[in-house]
């Protein structure tokens, strides 16, 4: 008794062996992956242990075989519904594989540098996330703690550090393709921060389609991977200039606060502006929206990032080696880039070191028009904001 209170003693292994009639390594074995009781004995010992409300204790197991069966997720930026998204599917099917998860927060959006404390201080079997490595610093100090890492999009991996990554470049090409062809002959890009090594493959990637198809370079407009971002970015431009006649942005938060901001401005998506994201958020088909985007595929991502985790868990030796699954992106066409309403369209863009596919050559008819409301564009973009 303390302070008046009587305290209760934990139900112990050995009070349900006592209930059960069986000896306590019974109990043990029966909360053990091994197992090894008879069917009979594994009843009596549930049955006990339901009575008595007995949990086992995971901590003596994890002392002797040096596995927590916890699997650290780290997640940040969850105001993007990608990324809570991806957190949702890793905790589903990590549940299913009978591991445990340990939520990890880091204030950074783009990069799990934060939570390398937090992995070195839990006995965590791997760690996965849908952010990025930061920096080589972050990167060798993970490699040093010698956890199976996987991550999303990252630029930087080494021993222990996997990654998927989305075929960020190939979609940017395909993007500048679908542009042209709906005759865009001024094309902007709504850039990520510059960290972002996935927002910079993008933009090269829709640089490069730009040029391939003999246009000027594309407007750069700096923006944060935010709706406000995208919204305030935009709303610079209009102030310094006409806006471009195909906008293609870094992911679909900015994309949606870039359209607010056109629409603000007396200018209507796709009328005057055509605008494509990525992501293929929920917001995306909203009708509101309506909004082309890449989808990143998070089933796809996921999965592969489980498959390179478990094969790690398996055999050391495969942790060792940082190692590099690509998914493609797939694109769906809505009504920001001229789609009639209803007709979602979709097509996978190709790889990284394919030129990615080609939405058809710019229609002559479609440049005339798309000219001609840059024309009136111009006039609302020179109205002060």
């Amino acid at each position: 008794m303390t302070g008046g209170r009587v305290t209760r003693r934990a139900v112990s292994s050995t009070d349900v062996a006592r209930l059960a009639g069986v000896s306590q390594s019974a109990v043990s074995r029966t909360f053990s992956a091994a197992g090894g009781v008879s069917a009979p004995t594994r009843a009596r010992v549930l049955e006990a242990a339901a009575a008595l409300g007995y949990r086992p204790n995971r901590i003596p197991a994890i002392m002797q075989s040096g596995r927590s069966h916890m699997v650290g997720v780290v997640v940040g930026g969850l105001d993007n519904p990608f990324y809570a998204a991806v957190l949702d599917h890793f905790a589903v099917a990590l549940r299913a594989l009978g591991l445990q998860v340990l939520l990890v927060r880091v204030d950074d959006a783009l990069a799990l540098d934060g939570a390398l404390e937090q992995l070195a201080g839990y006995r965590v079997d791997a760690a996965v996330t849908a952010l990025a490595v930061g920096s080589r610093a972050a990167a060798e100090a993970l490699s040093a703690l010698r956890v199976p890492t996987v991550c999303f999009n990252s630029r930087l991996t080494g021993p222990w550090i996997s990654t998927v990554r989305s075929n960020n470049r190939a979609a940017g090409r395909q993007a500048a393709a679908l542009l042209a062809a709906r005759g865009v002959r001024a094309a902007g890009w709504l850039a990520g921060p510059r960290e972002s090594a996935a927002a910079r493959e993008r933009g090269r990637g829709f640089a490069e389609g730009v040029a391939a198809r003999g246009l000027a370079p594309p407007v750069a407009i700096a923006g944060d991977d935010s709706h406000a971002g995208g919204y305030d970015a935009m709303r610079r431009l209009l102030r310094a200039r006409q806006p471009p006649e195909g906008l293609f942005c870094g992911n679909d938060l900015m994309a949606c606060g870039a359209i607010d901001a056109l629409r603000d401005a007396g200018l209507s998506v796709p009328g005057d502006v055509l605008v494509i994201g990525y992501d293929n958020i929920p917001q995306a088909g909203w009708r509101a929206y309506d909004l082309t985007s890449f989808d990143q595929q998070v089933e796809r991502m996921a999965g592969a990032a489980l498959e390179m985790l478990t094969a790690a868990l398996a055999d050391p030796s495969n942790a060792a080696m940082g190692r590099t699954r690509a998914v493609a992106a797939r694109l769906v066409e809505r009504g920001s880039t001229g789609a009639a309403a209803g007709d979602a369209g979709s097509d996978d863009a190709g790889g990284d070191d394919a030129g990615g596919g080609d939405a058809g050559a710019t229609g002559d008819d479609a440049g005339a028009d798309r000219a001609g409301k840059a024309r009136r564009a111009q006039e609302v973009g020179d109205r002060p904001a």
